[in-house]
């Protein structure tokens, strides 16, 4: 009865999360069809303006500026994470030292996001000033910079993991063959921990794809494409946060379809990801 019982639960708790996943899409789906219906889902998707006069909403400067910071993060991301990464789960791993920096990356990972932005806002901001980068949301590698920091502690705290548990025998065949202690790694457990410090970093992005609080503060948001790193834009989650509040009628509709877009892109980002992994690990 117990075994039955318990069944029923896991059953029922992965009802909820369908039902649940369901509920969000069809939110997002029935207050999106006038939007979508006024300018279409291509042309709602490629449409480059954004304005309240002309009725016309369109959400290519936001998809732009979301994978533009969010690329940028990752890439900013990945060295010193790695870094992080194979301190804690190679170098020093057990040591009070590792043990020390893993609890200072998990504090890092529990501040919120709006922590990050003020930050970012009065220490980083008058830096880029005195440097001549001046505006009113200081730009996209502000942005992008302050993205990668918070998204840091996620990609080396779960490749630490992975890398650690690359079982010793492998390392040891290695070491008994005369490779040296980076000769290892590259050749032995980075490759075998390879699919899970992938999945680590997709996490990472899809945690910068949907950061809100603290891009809207640094980003400048301004509804047109950016054109370099310096220049200002919004992403797709800043715009919704901006605007929500006060649209009504097919601005909202346009809002919500944004969202719509947010949720397909992290969707098709997911599953690529999914499918890499499998042929990273083989399966």
């Amino acid at each position: 009865m117990k075994d039955k019982a318990f069944d029923l639960l896991l059953v029922l708790a992965g009802v909820c999360i369908v039902l649940l996943a369901g509920g969000i899409v069809y939110a997002l789906v029935s207050e999106s069809l006038p939007a979508l219906d006024r300018f279409g889902f291509f042309g709602f998707m490629t449409g480059t303006e954004w304005s309240d006069h002309g009725h016309a909403y369109g959400a290519l400067p936001f998809i732009t500026g979301t994978l533009l910071t969010s690329v940028l993060a990752l890439l900013i991301c990945v060295p010193f994470s790695m870094a992080v990464a194979l301190f804690n789960g190679e170098y020093y791993r057990g040591t009070k030292v590792a043990r020390a920096l893993s609890l200072i990356v998990d504090l890092l990972a529990g501040v919120p996001s709006i922590v990050y932005g003020l930050w970012g806002f009065y220490t980083l901001a008058p830096i880029l000033k005195v440097l001549g980068v001046n505006g009113t949301g200081f730009g996209v590698l502000l942005a992008s910079f302050v993205l990668a920091i918070m998204i840091i502690p996620y990609a080396s705290s779960l490749s630490a993991e992975f890398i650690s548990m690359v079982p010793n025998d492998l390392k040891e065949s290695a070491y008994s063959l005369g490779t040296t202690k980076s000769e290892t790694i590259l050749s032995v457990s980075l490759p075998v921990a390879g699919s899970g410090i992938f999945a680590s970093y997709i996490l990472a992005f899809g945690r910068a794809l949907g950061e809100t609080m603290a891009v809207t503060m640094l980003i400048g948001n301004t509804n047109v494409i950016p054109t370099s790193l310096a220049s200002t834009g919004n992403t797709m989650a800043s715009v919704i946060a901006n605007q929500f509040g006060e649209a009504i009628g097919l601005k909202l509709s346009s809002l919500f379809a944004v969202g719509l877009l947010l949720f397909l892109i992290t969707a098709v980002i997911n599953f690529v990801a999914k499918f890499i992994i499998k042929r990273l690990s083989g399966k």
